[in-house]
């Protein structure tokens, strides 16, 4: 049981998005963010992910413009490098070497060749001192450099990116901790340190959060643990240090930024006025932009989904984007409009609906934001939208109680969707609802159908559908000590539709029931009730059997799939897995592990169990019936995995290898207590995901070149005609148009030797007419073969009649003899070709 090198446990898709601060490009058409390993560039009008920049081996923790190239930015990782990129191409320009993990980067106009990172004052990722330190990246050839030479700016900073800031295009260096703001200038090489007291007053809270300068003027603006935000100034004098205040936040403010210095164009909008106004957000979903001339006037963006995180702004302050808690970006332009967002795979506190994967759609589908569930393209990385469940307004606030999702299933074909939620207050009962959701095709979503109030007296604990086609059939199971049975009415004869009742409650000796199963077919049910499992028949609701086990309380059971599907497994809390023989009502098998997890692909024979041993977690796949497993993979993750699913495959792998045939069908996705989205991939899967990333990326909002124009679309026709005679080899070619070569001559001469652009352009425009004397050509042709077969005709109707005197001839009398006979087809062949032959030139000659 080795796991095998060929199968590596990677990322793919799902991280985070709202890691970082976002950085938008000069043209405001790409915005580019941190996300686990890589940095992507999404386009900022189709919200479509352009690029993945790929190549750090550690967290990406920050990403900053190149000042001296608007098509270039650096990356930093905790990897120890720091990266540039041509982000238009996704190509990696030179990577340079640190040496220390780097928490957050920052680059000045002012200070070129130099980027400033974060790193910590011990080589070693678990310390908590940090120095914001200039690194001098060496100018070389080389894709691989060391830049070892390091300068000390500032010592003990916070490693928040948020909690720096330069000011006056680089003259100065604010960076802010705890009570303490220490602002750093450059030319002095002199730090200037102010303090504030921890406050006296009652819920008073001025510890330091974010930090922001004014780009042109000697202003720095704090945001504080209190919703407060100061505007420092006259700041390099220590003692003459003046700021004012700002309050509007009820809670922390989470990030500042100034708008661009612009001129002074009144003409342009309110939030168009760059350098005048200063951006906050926090816990309240609210944008707030403040007048810097004005401070008492401030206008607001409200509604924006979550907790702001961090604020970005375009170099040219036309476009802003908000990062939040719930792994969205939200852009937003000038006139307070928000023209985009992109919504990554929302990360809550924790799964309690489990994952699943929608049968219509293949997405991905678990908690989203409160009250939601989200459907998220595993293929895409993308999510495709929300479905709101609870259906009422949520208010962030502490301490309030609110209806929260905690269970979902889906149907076989996609066709319903059950839900619950619940809600537990303070000195009340639990408050449960069971919705059951129709998929309506017109609107390609879910329509709530039925809504049952109180299903159990108690929470539920598990819920599942039956996967038999003849009924609908809906099970839940409660801590009450019973299970029900919710099967699908049809009322299609009356105005009333579809619609669910309850058809069926069962318990057993008043035992609490921990989970249930369906057989592959729907015919049996498998329900756990502490140490013991009963077998029950849905069409009548008979107890068929009850199965034993070793001491412990059943925790999780799964049928077999396929030629498997007389087995039925179960864990238990004492850390034993059994597998029983249904045919035969015994115990087939029993191994002790602590599995925290059992899932069984639908696809196959195949089942996958986590087990959990000295923190870490292992994974074994196995088939029921053979006694050794297909795959193992020791020390998967750091934690427990208690949240994984078999999706299926859109094109079945062709896998060789014995050890990895059971990825051909079905691709394992799990999550770990970090909350990162993992699954498995082959060398052969990699190649090809590679092979189609090096493709280029054409996106929507790039502008089309006059070279595209050129010669773009003859190429795309030569493609196409290539395709084309591959697939049928008989097809006619299709010959280039006439401007081919013209277009060929103007792009490969060189520039120097080309006449003037007024000759080519008319010798370009003339390829393209086409002319009289090739439309008489086309025609003349055409009219020499109707002569011809004429012709033709004519010199057969000669033969027929020659035969026929022949004929004719013959029968005359048989003792004459004619000295011609008869002539065979290819003998006529050529007799009509001689005789329409040209003689001219022979008599020409003879005239000589």
């Amino acid at each position: 049981m080795v796991a095998h090198a060929e199968i590596r446990v990677v990322h793919r898709g799902g991280s985070k998005i709202n890691f970082r601060e976002p950085v938008i490009t000069n043209d405001s058409r790409f915005l580019l963010c941190a996300s686990g390993e890589s940095v992507k560039v999404y386009s900022s009008s189709s919200e479509e992910c352009v690029h993945d920049l790929q190549g750090h081996t550690d967290l990406v923790s920050g990403i900053a413009r190149n000042p001296s190239n608007h098509l270039q930015v650096y990356s930093c990782s905790a990897d120890g490098t720091v990266r540039l990129w041509d982000f238009t191409d996704g190509i990696l320009i030179k990577t340079f070497i640190i040496g220390y993990p780097i928490y957050s980067i920052y680059v000045s106009e002012k200070h070129g060749g130099v980027v400033f990172v974060v790193v910590p004052m011990a080589n070693d990722k678990s310390s908590e001192l940090f120095q914001l330190v200039a690194v001098h990246l060496p100018r070389s050839g080389d894709q691989e450099v060391e830049a070892r030479e390091l300068s000390a700016v500032l010592c003990d900073v916070s490693p928040s990116p948020g909690a720096a800031s330069f000011g006056r295009e680089g003259e100065y260096v604010a960076a802010a901790k705890g009570l303490q703001l220490e602002v750093f200038f450059f030319k002095k090489q002199k730090p200037y340190r102010f303090f504030l007291k921890p406050g006296i007053k009652k819920g008073s809270k001025n510890a330091f959060t974010c930090v922001s300068c004014h780009p042109k003027e000697d202003c720095i603006a704090t945001g504080h643990a209190d919703g407060k935000i100061r505007l420092w100034r006259n700041f390099n004098q220590k003692k003459e240090y003046t700021y004012s205040t700002l309050h509007w936040h009820h809670g922390a403010v989470n990030t500042l930024q100034f708008t661009p210095e612009d001129e002074g164009n009144e003409s342009k909008p309110l939030l168009y006025h760059s350098g005048t106004n200063l951006l906050s957000g926090g816990i309240e979903s609210v944008l707030v932009q403040w007048r810097y001339t004005q401070e008492n006037q401030k206008d607001f963006l409200p509604r924006l989904g979550a907790a702001i995180t961090h604020i970005a702004v375009s170099p040219d302050g036309s476009l802003f984007c908000t990062s939040h808690s719930d792994n969205k970006i939200t852009i937003i332009q000038s006139c307070v409009k928000v023209s985009a967002i992109i919504q990554g795979l929302v990360k809550s506190e924790g799964v309690r609906t489990d994952l699943m994967i929608d049968p219509r759609s293949k997405a991905l589908v678990l908690n989203g934001k409160p009250g939601h569930l989200q459907f998220y393209s595993l293929h895409r990385d993308k999510q495709l939208y929300n479905l709101d469940i609870v259906q009422q307004e949520y208010i962030n606030e502490e301490g309030l109680d609110q209806f929260e999702v905690v269970k979902a299933a889906f149907d076989a074909h996609g066709d319903w969707l059950a839900t619950v939620e619940e809600r537990r207050q303070k000195g009340s009962e639990l408050e449960i609802n069971l919705k059951l959701w129709a998929y309506d095709e017109q609107t390609q979503s879910f329509v709530l159908n039925t809504t049952v109030t109180a299903p159990h007296e108690d929470q539920i604990t598990a819920m599942c559908f039956s996967p038999s086609p003849e009924t609908t059939m809906l099970v839940t199971i409660s801590f009450d000590g019973h299970f029900k049975a919710w099967l699908l009415a049809d009322h299609s004869d009356t105005k009333e539709g579809a619609s669910w009742s309850c058809d069926f409650v069962g318990g057993y000796h008043l035992l609490k029931p921990g989970c249930c199963c369906f057989s592959a077919d729907g015919s049996l049910l498998a329900v756990g009730f502490q140490e013991v499992v009963t077998v029950w028949s849905p069409s009548s609701w008979e107890l068929l059997t009850t199965l034993s086990q070793p001491p412990g309380a059943i925790r999780d059971l799964c049928f077999g799939r396929l030629s498997c599907s007389k087995y039925l497994l179960g864990t238990s809390t004492k850390n034993q897995l059994c597998c029983w023989n249904i045919l035969t009502c015994s115990l087939e098998w029993s191994t002790p592990m602590d599995v925290s997890l059992l899932q069984a692909d639908p696809l196959s024979e195949n089942i996958a169990a986590f087990c959990s041993q000295s923190g870490c977690s292992d994974l074994f796949v196995f088939k029921p019936g053979e006694p050794r497993p297909l795959y193992s993979q020791r020390a998967l993750c750091t934690g427990k995995v208690q949240h994984a699913i078999f999706a299926p495959r859109d094109q079945m792998l062709e896998s060789c290898e014995e050890h990895a045939q059971w990825l051909n069908r079905s691709q394992l996705y799990f999550l770990t207590q970090h909350m990162d989205l993992m699954t498995f991939s082959t060398k052969t899967e990699e190649d090809r995901l590679l092979a189609s990333s090096k493709r280029l990326m054409v996106d929507n909002s790039v502008a089309v070149t006059p070279f595209y124009l050129l010669l773009g679309k003859h190429r795309l026709q030569q493609q196409q005609q290539q395709q084309e005679a591959l697939t049928n080899p008989m097809a006619e070619r299709i010959q280039l148009p006439q401007g081919s070569i013209a277009i060929k001559e103007l792009l490969y001469t060189p520039a120097h030797v080309l006449p003037s652009a007024s000759f080519l352009c008319s010798m370009f425009v003339r390829s393209l007419l086409i002319s009289s004397s090739s439309a008489r050509e086309e025609k003349e042709p055409v009219e020499e073969e109707m002569e011809s077969e004429e012709e033709d005709s004519e010199g057969e109707a000669e033969l027929r009649d020659a035969r026929q005197d022949l004929e004719g001839s013959a029968a005359w009398g048989p003792g004459e003899e004619l000295g011609t006979p008869a002539l065979t087809k290819a003998q006529e062949r050529e007799l009509r070709r001689v005789k329409h032959f040209d003689h001219s030139w022979l008599s020409s000659l003879l005239e000589c």
